[in-house]
């Protein structure tokens, strides 16, 4: 969630006077919370496949973009968006068929244990609700999350999400601890981590607190990207489960094949979790998201409460949901996921061989993080590098962002129908872009 390359309104960014214009406008009418990517902002008005196009018909290499995981403007899903939403749209208090054919669809992608799944809008939403049936099961409030983790942004879950900034309130309830670090950290990320989650368990219990559960993004996205080795979730999970918690996996970034060949991120780790909240990629675009459960979680707080949503779950989210697993599986996008992003972290390690300013080259599937450091033997985060990185890649026509505590690292994750075709593309102007700004 890293701001590092924020549109400056007082830059000269060479913007044309009707772009001006949306800048002054938008200021106006969503007020000075919104942020713009970039020095020079896009303006973008089409979508397709991993391209983005601007007013004039300049296309830009989407090479960020994860909700959009089959591709923008997938024809697939949009014909099956349309189709529905021509015939009925409509809430779950009434019997419909298309989201139990979803649901049914979706149960076959987690391990069995996980036998309920209920359905959001958003992953915030998602998340929040995960948090509810949490403290219903546990009569707990205690929550560990990483130092820069981000979980969405209702008012509950923003207490979540450090990433958000210094201004976002942080119960008494809430601990962070380091992510697995595997750059900087311990040799033995697993152990290290363990030993945090102990850590903030030891503190809340000084405290009065007992912890209700473990929430992590498996893939670490915001905190830095952090994939390997796989498994070394396992004894953070066995600590919190020690400690009568559960553990929640984060599954709106990493999920839907994008860690691929797996299709979550947790199934790296050969970890069952108690609750998977889900989002972003599973709509492809449209506003859909879930958390599955194993069902004796959920018995307690179903009996005290009442779960609605008037928009999750509704047909033509589910049936966009169905299309979207149709072209994973059909396309095999999480084979495609492996193959295409080894293959681009093999090309970064090339680059890094050039650029002393690489620091380091790690990830799983079509989710790469790319480390930018002042020199190898410090590893002080290369921030200001970056920001030009960044902006020189969308003066190149390629579209990126940063993240992590140092503002230095490349979040690359772009739309799982990406192909070795697209990255040679991207390298070229990463070399292109490291050789004008290094």
């Amino acid at each position: 969630m890293s701001m590092v390359n924020a549109f400056d309104p007082d830059a000269d960014t060479g913007l044309s006077s009707d772009e001006r214009e949306l800048v002054r406008r938008r200021e106006k009418l969503l007020g000075p919370a919104y942020r713009l990517f970039y020095q020079k902002p896009v303006h973008l008005v089409r979508g397709e496949g991993v391209w983005l196009y601007d007013p004039a018909g300049e296309r830009y290499l989407d090479v960020y973009n994860n909700v959009a995981s089959v591709g923008h403007c997938n024809p697939r899903v949009v014909e099956a968006l349309t189709r529905q939403a021509s015939t009925l749209n409509t809430h779950t208090r009434y019997l419909h068929e298309t989201i139990l054919t979803y649901a049914e669809r979706l149960q076959k992608k987690v391990p069995g244990e996980l036998g309920h799944i209920m359905f959001t809008c958003t992953g915030s939403e998602a998340n929040d609700l995960a948090l509810r049936v949490t403290r219903a099961y546990t009569g707990r409030r205690g929550m560990i999350v990483t130092k820069l983790a981000y979980h969405g942004l209702t008012c509950a879950v923003s207490e979540l999400s450090p990433s958000l900034g210094e201004y976002v309130e942080r119960g008494p309830h809430v601990r962070l601890v380091p992510p697995p670090d595997s750059y900087r950290g311990e040799v033995d990320v697993g152990k290290a981590f363990a030993t945090g989650v102990r850590a903030a368990i030891a503190d809340m219990r000084a405290n009065g607190i007992e912890p209700a559960a473990l929430l992590v993004d498996t893939i670490f996205s915001s905190d830095g990207v952090f994939a390997d080795p796989p498994g070394f979730l396992r004894e953070a999970v066995e600590v919190i489960r020690a400690a009568g918690g559960l553990f929640i996996a984060d599954e709106v970034q990493p999920g839907f094949g994008r860690v691929g060949p797996d299709f979550w991120g947790f199934a790296r780790h050969g970890l069952v979790p108690d609750m998977v909240t889900v989002g972003k990629p599973m709509g492809n675009g449209h506003p859909m998201a879930g958390v599955f459960m194993k069902p004796h979680l959920v018995e307690e707080f179903g009996r005290k409460a009442r779960y609605f949503n008037t928009f999750g779950g509704n047909p033509v989210a589910c049936a966009v949901g169905l299309a979207v697993l149709d072209v994973i599986e059909g396309e095999g996008l999480p084979e495609r996921a492996r193959d295409v992003g080894d293959y681009m972290r093999a090309g970064l390690r090339d680059l890094a061989g050039r650029y002393e300013a690489i620091g380091d080259v790690r990830g799983a599937g079509q989710f790469t993080g790319l480390e930018l450091v002042e020199d190898r033997a410090s590893k002080a985060p290369a921030a200001a590098l970056t920001t030009r990185i960044v902006n020189g890649l969308r003066e190149r026509h390629v579209l990126i962002s940063a993240t992590g505590p140092g503002a230095n690292i490349l979040k690359i994750r772009p739309p799982l129908v990406f192909t070795r075709e697209h990255a040679d593309i991207f390298l070229d102007r990463m070399a292109d872009v490291l050789k004008a700004s290094v």
